[in-house]
């Protein structure tokens, strides 16, 4: 074998927690490197593309980009930092010879830091710290490096990538340094520490052909576009290639080049061919999977591959049968949502889709519940109409038969005044305090480990109980022994007594029982969840109800009827009030929570039986 460097090429992530500015800090490489004209208007996060990402300002889907400077090419790709996203990191990491770790030098170490080092650490690959945000109101860079250094011993670290550099950044004013008393002009001092210090990629040109597959596109003109990196060899257009699959021995399939690009600045670029080193996205092979690798025929032999963390949280999706379905959607049919689903997993290598023995109801796995609540939202931006069930998590058996559940390990910033109403709440959820430390500007940090199923729900209750000011990163751990029933609410519902539209006057009265979420003129069906109620018991209301007409007249009467206004649930918000016995249903329009059982009698049934069933 003739190994050969690329030094021309650099392959580099950049990953880290969520919101520490990594998709910002792409912005500014792209645009310090001359991608874009000095005239052209560029969008703030150029890279979160989708509608989602840049509404909420988190990245999904990891990136891929490419940017010059002087003679190398610097191949880049942004990765999420949300641990929901977590099965695209592990991917992508395969991708690259480095990484870049980014840490906000006022947050410090997180949640998710731990996560994206710790599988950078296990391939081996170096590390460059950036610390951003450096000129941050109550920015602490010597104790965040101090912080960082730590989690690197504490990961095992061996001598090298302990001996990492530093870089200090405002990735807001595109400046960079070496130092941090010294303020930066550029972003010079990182593109020369990522030449200096990431290896330039190696193999051997005269090998067969070997690219592993880490990354699937899609597109509705060209179909699925695999991304990776060129191993070993050449890879060609209109060459023969056979897909191979570490992790599956039957996969072997002989396909065609017939489409090759490379990535420049945010375009892909078709090309001939390319080399080792190279980054490439491959078009108009329908089968493509992740982890796949396609190899030259005269040596197929396929790449090892990390298999992807296994979903923890599952829900149904169902076709929507309430008395409104069908009004406001566009695909509605039990095809149309299977097909959908399905289609995703094109892209989605962390979710799980399986058939039920109803034809009508699909279980969909996934990493957590924004996961789940991002292809939710995203199916009915596309005119999908549906319901879904509660989130419940997955348990696994052990050796022994013991039930086992998900774990994880839960930070959570909160103003002091506050902490002892959020340890209180998370203990009756089952979390169990591991570490409780005082941070500046009058917060507490309180570190948990606490079941997935306690924290379903409970970012609603979260933000009341700090007014809002609290905040809460959460990351998987292990699968533990399961730690007993918590009860996810212990408030009721107001359930809709009849179909029809809510008026004033039946608003009004419902109100004195609870908290509503709907106003005058919404159309309602019986066993519809029109509010909540803070007894624990369901409690049916008339909406609908008109008042009397007399033929009396009093001045207090006739006064205009005062409503408090309607608390109008988001998205999320709606996934974690429902409970076991309710669907959430979902139309392009609306977001409706109803009782899975919508006729009073057989509800009252259902709920006999079932506590005779836990009573036995």
């Amino acid at each position: 074998m003739s190994e050969t460097t690329r030094d021309e090429i650099r392959n580099v992530a950049i990953i880290a927690h969520v919101d520490h500015g990594k998709t910002t800090l792409v912005d500014c490489m792209l645009k310090q490197s001359g991608v874009f004209r000095e005239n052209q208007e560029v969008a703030e996060r150029v890279m979160d593309s989708n509608d989602i990402e840049r509404e909420r300002g988190i990245t999904i889907l990891s990136k891929n980009t490419a940017v010059k400077y002087g003679n190398t090419k610097i191949n880049i790709v942004d990765t999420p930092g949300h641990a929901d996203f977590g099965g695209e990191v592990e991917r992508i990491l395969k991708m690259v010879n480095g990484v870049v770790l980014l840490v906000d030098a006022f947050e410090g170490v997180m949640p998710q830091t731990k996560f994206v080092l710790m599988k950078a650490l296990s391939l081996k690959l170096p590390v460059i710290v950036c610390l951003n945000k450096i000129d941050r109101d109550g920015a602490r860079p010597a104790e965040v490096v101090d912080e960082v250094l730590e989690l690197f011993i504490n990961l095992g670290a061996d001598d090298d990538q302990l001996d990492c550099p530093f870089v200090y950044a405002s990735a807001k004013d595109g400046t960079a340094s070496l130092s941090p008393d010294e303020p930066g002009s550029d972003m010079k001092p990182l593109f020369e520490t990522i030449l200096n210090y990431i290896p330039a990629p190696k193999g051997d040109p005269d090998a067969a052909t070997q690219v592993l597959i880490s990354t699937i596109d899609y597109n509705e003109y060209v179909g699925r576009i695999g991304v990776g990196k060129v191993d070993n060899g050449f890879i060609r257009v209109n060459q023969e290639a056979v897909i191979l699959n570490h992790h599956n021995p039957d996969r072997n399939e002989k396909v065609k080049i017939s489409k090759l690009y490379e990535f420049d600045g945010l375009e892909k670029v078709e090309v001939k061919e390319a080399g080792i080193g190279s980054i490439v996205a491959i078009s108009g092979i329908s089968d493509l999977k992740i982890g796949d690798t396609l190899c030259g025929v005269e040596n197929p032999v396929a790449i090892p591959f990390q298999k992807i963390s296994e979903p923890t949280i599952a829900m149904n999706f169902l076709v929507n049968d309430s008395p409104l379905a069908g009004q406001e959607g566009k695909y509605v049919t039990s095809r149309h949502i299977r097909d959908r689903l399905y289609r995703e997993l094109n892209t989605d290598v962390s979710l799980r889709v399986e058939d039920t023995d109803s034809t009508d109801t699909f279980r969909v796995s996934g990493r957590g519940e924004l996961h789940l609540s991002v292809l939710i939202e995203n199916m009915r931006r596309e005119g999908y109409e549906f319901a879904v069930s509660k989130a419940e998590v997955i348990y696994k058996k052990d050796k022994n038969g013991k039930l086992l559940e998900p774990m994880e390990t839960a930070y959570v910033d909160v103003p002091d005044e506050y902490t002892g109403t959020v340890i209180s709440a998370l203990s009756e959820r089952k979390g169990e305090l591991l570490n409780m430390n005082s941070i500046s500007g009058g917060y507490t940090r309180l570190e948990f480990h606490i079941p997935s199923r306690g924290l379903i729900g409970y970012r609603g209750p979260f933000l009341t109980d700090t007014k809002g000011n609290g905040i809460i990163n959460t990351i998987f751990d292990d699968y533990g022994p399961y730690k007993g029933d918590i009860s996810y609410r212990t408030t009721g519902s107001l359930i809709a007594f009849e179909a029809g539209e809510a008026v004033t006057y039946g608003l009004f009265n419902a109100q004195e029982r609870g908290s509503l979420f709907i106003g005058p003129g919404t159309r309602v069906y019986s066993g519809m969840v029109i509010g909540s109620n803070p007894k624990s018991d369901d409690i049916e209301v008339n909406v609908c109800k008109t008042k009397h007409l007399t033929n009396t007249r009093t001045s207090s009467s006739d006064e205009a009827l005062r409503l408090t206004p309607p608390v109008i649930l988001s998205l999320e918000q709606a996934l974690d009030f429902i409970d076991t016995d309710e669907l959430l249903e979902v139309t392009p329009k609306s977001l409706r929570i109803r009782k899975r059982i919508l006729d009073p009698t057989l509800r009252k049934r259902a709920a006999i039986s079932a506590k005779m069933k836990a009573g036995s």
